[in-house]
Order: C-alpha cells, then sequence, then structure tokens
C-alpha cells in the first residue's frame, strides 16, 4: 500500500492546483512531512489525500454521504480552533504541550475563545452566577454536580440569553468557575491553584493540575464538541451546551475511558505487575484501557507531556513506577502508547486525588472547548441536521 504522494500525484488524484494542496494542508485536512533524498522535497499522505476523494464522492451520492458523513476521521464542519498534525496538537497555532507549561488554563480558554491571552484577567474577574446550590456534595460524582450546577444557574443567568460575540466569553468564564466551585471549596486563586487547594496542597499538584486542564481543553471535532455544536446551533445557551457536552464526555468510549483506565490500574496494583492482566485482557478479547489513539501513530502528545511533567517531580513515586512498567509491557506486546485517558488516571493517583477525579479534570478542561465550538456555530448561523437513510418498512408495503 502506498503511503505517502509526492505533489503531482497529490493534485492530480484530486483534481486540484498546488495551491490548493497547500491550503489543505493549511487546514490539517491533508498531512505532510519532507520527504527523504538529496531534494526533501515534501510528501503527503495518501489516506488523507483518498479521504478528500472520498468526501467529493459522497457530494455526488447523497445516500452514500448520508451513510459515511459522520464515520470517524470525517470531517463535517470548518473550524478555526485545533489543529492536529503530524503527531502535534495546536490550539489556534500554538503548541498545546508548550501552553500546557507555560499559561494558566484561563489564559487558553481566553485564546480558544477570543484568540487572545491576554483576555484572561478582563474576563475571568467577574465572579460566577452560582444561584442557591445546596448540593449534597458526597452523594453525588463530580460530573453530577457540574450538571446540577448548571441547570439551577441557568435559570438565574439572564445574561447568557445574550449570545453576542463580546457577552459570551464573559458567560464562558462565569460558567469555568461556575464548575470550579463544584469540586473545589477553595475560593482563592485560579481554577488549578483552588483544586489543587482543595485536593493537595502541593504547588506541584498545582503545577499539574493546571497543564492537565490545557491539554484537555480542546481536541478537535470529537463527539462531545460535536454535541455542543450540534446543540449551540439551534440557538440554545451556554450553559445548554455545556450540558450536552456533559453527556457525551461520560459515555466509556469518550471521557468515561478514564473509569476503565482506573479499573485496569487496580488490577494491576493487586496483582503485582501488569503482565499477567495484560494477558488476560487480551485472552479475553478486551482492549486495553488508555492505550492508542487513531488521531496520533506516533503516540497522544497530551499523555506524553503530561507523563513527562510527573516525570520530572514524582520518578520515584511507587505510582509512577508502577504505571512505567505498565508503559512498557503494553508497548512492547500490542505497540501502543498511552492517551489522555491513562495520563489523567496517573495523576488521579499520583496525587492522591478523589475518586473520579481523572474525569472531572477531563470535563472541567474540556467546557473551555465546547464553550469554543458553541461562539463559532453561534457566529456561522447555521443549523446541524443532518439527513437520514430510511431503512425501514416502505408505506403500502
Amino acid at each position: 500500500m502506498i503511503r505517502y504522494l509526492t505533489a503531482k500525484q497529490a493534485t492530480e488524484t484530486l483534481g486540484i492546483t498546488a495551491a490548493t494542496l497547500y491550503a489543505y494542508v493549511s487546514r490539517g485536512l491533508i498531512r505532510s512531512e519532507v520527504g527523504e533524498g538529496d531534494t526533501r522535497e515534501r510528501r503527503y499522505l495518501a489516506e488523507d489525500v483518498n479521504k478528500l476523494v472520498k468526501r467529493k464522492a459522497q457530494r455526488g451520492s447523497p445516500d452514500k454521504g448520508a451513510r459515511e458523513a459522520l464515520q470517524w476521521g470525517s470531517p463535517v464542519l470548518e473550524s478555526a480552533l485545533t489543529l492536529i498534525d503530524d503527531d502535534k496538537l495546536y490550539y489556534r497555532g500554538e503548541d498545546a504541550t508548550q501552553l500546557a507549561v507555560s499559561r494558566t488554563f484561563e489564559e487558553v480558554a481566553a485564546l480558544l475563545w477570543t484568540g487572545q491571552l491576554i483576555d484572561a484577567d478582563r474576563l475571568f474577574g467577574t465572579p460566577p452566577h452560582a444561584g442557591s446550590l445546596h448540593l449534597e456534595r458526597e452523594a453525588l460524582s463530580f460530573v453530577a454536580r457540574m450538571q446540577i450546577a448548571l441547570t439551577l444557574s441557568a435559570e438565574q443567568d439572564l445574561r447568557a440569553l445574550d449570545l453576542q460575540p463580546k457577552t459570551l466569553s464573559l458567560t464562558g468564564a462565569r460558567i469555568l468557575q461556575l464548575l470550579c466551585a463544584t469540586i473545589s471549596t477553595a475560593q482563592e486563586g485560579n481554577i488549578a491553584e483552588r483544586l489543587a487547594g482543595t485536593w493537595n496542597g502541593d504547588h506541584q499538584a498545582e503545577r499539574l493540575i493546571n497543564a492537565a486542564l490545557i491539554l484537555c481543553a480542546d481536541h478537535e471535532l470529537n463527539t462531545s464538541s460535536f454535541a455542543a455544536r450540534v446543540v449551540a446551533s439551534t440557538g440554545a445557551t451556554l450553559y445548554s451546551v455545556v450540558t450536552a457536552g456533559l453527556g457525551a464526555l461520560q459515555g466509556f468510549k469518550h471521557g468515561g475511558n478514564t473509569r476503565l483506565v482506573a479499573a485496569f490500574l487496580r488490577d494491576v496494583e493487586a496483582a503485582g505487575e501488569p503482565l499477567p492482566v495484560i494477558r488476560d485482557r487480551l485472552q479475553r478479547g478486551e482492549h486495553i484501557p488508555g492505550f492508542g489513539h487513531v488521531l496520533y501513530r506516533g503516540g497522544d502528545p497530551r499523555a506524553a507531556a503530561l507523563l513527562a511533567l510527573m516525570r520530572s517531580g514524582y520518578a520515584d513515586h511507587p505510582t509512577m513506577q508502577l504505571a512505567e512498567q505498565v508503559i512498557e509491557q503494553t508497548n512492547a506486546i500490542i505497540d501502543r502508547a498511552p492517551n489522555i485517558d491513562f495520563a489523567l488516571v496517573v495523576l488521579e493517583r499520583l496525587l492522591g486525588l478523589p475518586h473520579d477525579a481523572a474525569l472531572a479534570l477531563f470535563a472541567l478542561g474540556r467546557t473551555a472547548g465546547w464553550i469554543a465550538h458553541a461562539m463559532e456555530q453561534y457566529a456561522s448561523g447555521q443549523l446541524i441536521r443532518p439527513r437520514a437513510v430510511y431503512t425501514g418498512k416502505k408505506p403500502n408495503e
């Protein structure tokens, strides 16, 4: 199978000009890399070129397009927020792994919403509209608290009904602070400081939590972000948008996979070593949760960045030693690198965070992305309404 095409081959296959090819690359639709040899001519991933050929064919065949348009990896919406290219992740052109060690979560949220890191102080200077929240914290999961808080506060935050661009980012900031308040009892500091102050007073914890939130902030058109955009397309408020995102995130094929990772690591810990647990799972036809990602051939950069930060401060910690053994043996057997779900659960265990904190961090971080996607969708003015291909009983049969 041919893996790479030259520029000439790619343009001929697609029936486009070189300028259009370069535009596709800049938009992340076709991945490219510098080739080997003296000329170092760029080469283009054949898989991506073939996907675009397939999209063109779908436009000419509506029935086929309706069946295939929402399959994994088939772009259905344009976005200027996040680019995944060559095993790297970028937010508005900025390397997300660099942002994770140089910026606050609030600054990255501002970047996604407004394109400006410096807007964070202005946006997050207003306290959240928490309304009258009386949550039985011990009886509810973190995500359940978030969902209840959103429902109660939506009724009282009338400013959220204003969907003008200049007010949406302020509403987004109130929502992020509201969700933080459902988890944290601390009142001072930014979101990472408040979470660390509630869960773990270590300064290292604040640094790691901040990085985790940033690395979870967006991931292109994932399932929960698509759900958020669908809701935003109806003109619903950001409270409804984030509620939709939370609903989708909890599925075990999405953020809820952190719960499978947590169970897997508990089994490894009980067994004393990873190999028998990995072997038993594979023999039963089960996958190894927390490893591999279809968008990254060389490994999830979010996991690599977060694990590197944990190693830098906790290399000798038993949790890190256990994680390293799991990574080494899983990679040796199935040749897959850890993903962000694995890294979040390792962080939860390393810092002694409460049960399901990994999913809570995922949800809080991704809320910034859902809000950014909603803002793009509001601006487009388009209603997302796919068509279905009817396969049931025909009338009068």
